[in-house]
């Protein structure tokens, strides 16, 4: 096969006239431009909405592929937001700082935790998600997902003052509700109970009431299955059905140990 005979066979598979990976780029560049924005002491927030609102209008032209859709008129939604938003993290900062004796400051928490990072870049993307622009929210929560490892679908629904510890692994389903003053812990799941197309438009993901603390790597399942407030999910357990409130659930792994004779 000859060199023009390759490039047309690839040229005929690129099936896909709206698949331009520049907006991948683009929407990461945004959303460290608007989280420095809102956190960064030294950037200047006049100058950056600006450049933001200009680098927006270019998000919306490769993102909203059909014409009736008037993408661009979001943004001036959105940034009417951002001071909520902003709001909303200042207390998920502080619960980290409240609930984990490891942070010395507020500012590492800021800087160096994962869960929250993943959580700020969650809160803005949901805006976008609640407002129904096209695929950029998603990109915004992978471009966390690739740097934390927390998995957060953009229109999953979550209270105020969110805890994520140690953040590694944990996924969070599209319909979940995570309600107020809750903690969760590495590799936990809020997930569905089984995988349909036919289900893209019901409640497939769990919903977690306020003042609920779930361990590491526990995985919770179905959109009917509700975690009562004030419950404490244990470590590796696995849920499928409702918790009443106040409930204590935990995971008992039949554990041995052999005491081997001393060596001769």
């Amino acid at each position: 096969m000859d060199k023009q005979a390759i490039i047309d066979r690839i040229k005929e598979h690129k099936k896909q006239p709206n698949l331009r990976y520049q907006l991948k780029e683009k929407v990461e560049a945004f959303t460290d431009r608007l989280f420095y924005t809102l956190f960064d002491i030294d950037t200047p927030v006049e100058t950056n909405l600006a450049e933001l609102e200009a680098t927006f209008s270019v998000l919306a032209d490769l993102a909203c592929w059909e014409v009736e859709r008037p993408c661009k008129k979001v943004w001036e939604n959105y940034v009417v937001k951002l001071p909520q938003v902003l709001e909303s993290l200042n207390l998920d900062a502080e619960a980290i700082v409240d609930c984990d004796p490891a942070s010395l400051s507020i500012e590492e928490v800021y800087m160096a935790y994962p869960g929250f990072y993943a959580i700020a870049i969650y809160r803005l993307a949901h805006e976008l998600y609640d407002m129904g622009l096209p695929l950029v929210p998603r990109l915004m929560t992978e471009y966390a997902h690739r740097q934390t490892g927390v998995d957060i679908n953009p229109g999953a629904q979550i209270g105020k003052s969110f805890f994520i510890d140690h953040a590694t692994g944990v996924v969070i389903g599209e319909t979940a509700i995570i309600k107020n003053n809750v903690k969760i812990y590495q590799g936990v799941t809020l997930g569905a109970l089984y995988v349909a197309k036919k289900l893209q438009r019901t409640k497939r993901h769990p919903t977690i009431e306020n003042n609920v603390t779930i361990y590491a790597n526990a995985t919770i399942l179905g959109g009917n299955t509700t975690i009562g407030e004030n419950s404490i999910i244990g470590g590796n357990a696995w849920i499928t059905e409702s918790v009443p409130p106040n409930s204590t659930v935990f995971h008992t792994p039949e554990i041995k140990i052999k005491t081997l004779p001393n060596a001769i």
